[in-house]
């Protein structure tokens, strides 16, 4: 298909993903769009995921599979959309799948706003219980004006979590990607959090698509969401990159509240989802030093907008 006739590259990032990669990819082979291409990285997967994916490239010249070293998510996803061609980007992991008209629905929105970033419903599916649960949090529709174009100054609550800062609920109008030179983080969790928040507060053209168009697996003990464990101060890496970026936007003056607080935030909800041995070494550093360079240490209750999140931090502070 010709480059200028492809209205959206899908890319996925694929590693050791053969339990759900078949699924994960005829949700989109099967798409009511045809006008698609489906960029496949293989981040030096060890298992069977490249026979599968090659077997689905032979079956479908829309399918492009490229292999690398691994490098993680965030490199494969860099690697992906600067191959692809098509007017949208679509990001989707490979335990993860869409419905069927997924990319014709949030295309056609995308298209009739001129949106240079399109969010739609999600929800998470659980294949051990085969059952679907809402998650009506993704997307904080109380924070959204009634009118359009919407951007972030017309967002009612903290910029950063009207959205959730990952990509796969999301289509990325290619040509702003480029413009602005986004990139994913180079890391192996919260790799995707930089890209999404610096493409939030750089849109002039936001919109959303209410239906649940994508499927996130919440039971895949591999997941990079289950084993954060093995990269517990990657969060704090993304932090600090999305601070340098809103400074170098000259945004961060008008958004540093709305930043701390983000950051106080994701900060707490990496402490106490993570298990294992590291939580207490991650507990120590947010005490020591990671508090005080995200802007949190030294701040009156009052600056805090969740005022329970507060104390849940003024806690980690007293523990010796």
């Amino acid at each position: 298909m010709d480059s200028k006739d492809l209205k959206v590259s899908v890319i996925v990032p694929v590693y050791n993903g053969e339990k759900y990669i078949e699924e994960c990819m005829d949700s989109i082979v099967g798409q009511t769009l045809r006008e698609i291409e489906i960029i496949c990285v293989d981040d030096g997967s060890t298992d069977g995921s490249p026979e599968i994916l090659e077997r689905f490239r032979r079956q479908d010249k829309r399918v492009r599979l490229i292999s690398q070293e691994n490098a993680g998510a965030g490199a494969a996803r860099n690697r992906g959309f600067k191959e692809a061609g098509g007017e949208y980007l679509s990001f989707l992991d490979a335990d993860d799948f869409f419905e069927p008209d997924m990319l014709e629905t949030a295309y056609r929105k995308a298209k009739e706003q001129k949106a240079q970033i399109l969010v739609f419903g999600s929800d998470q599916y659980r294949s051990d219980l085969e059952r679907y649960h809402q998650v009506g949090w993704t997307i904080r529709r109380h924070a959204l004006p009634p009118y359009r174009p919407m951007n972030y100054r017309t967002f009612t609550e903290n910029v950063f979590k009207v959205f959730v800062g990952w990509t796969w609920d999301k289509l990325f109008e290619r040509e702003f990607v480029l413009k602005h030179g986004l990139e994913f983080q180079e890391q192996r969790t919260s790799n995707d959090l930089l890209f999404v928040f610096s493409a939030l507060v750089l849109a002039e053209q936001i919109e959303v698509e209410e239906r649940v168009l994508a499927h996130q697996r919440r039971d895949n003990p591999e997941s990079l969401s289950n084993t954060r464990e093995k990269s517990w101060q990657c969060f704090y890496h993304a932090l600090t990159a999305l601070k340098e970026n809103l400074i170098k936007y000259g945004l961060y003056y008008e958004l540093e509240k709305d930043f701390i607080n983000y950051a106080l935030h994701f900060s707490l909800w990496n402490y106490k989802t993570i298990q294992g041995e590291k939580k207490e070494e991650l507990r120590r550093m947010l005490k020591k030093r990671w508090f005080r360079e995200l802007g949190i240490a030294g701040r009156k209750k009052e600056y805090f907008y969740d005022k329970g999140e507060y104390g849940e931090y003024r806690e980690i502070m007293k523990i010796f």
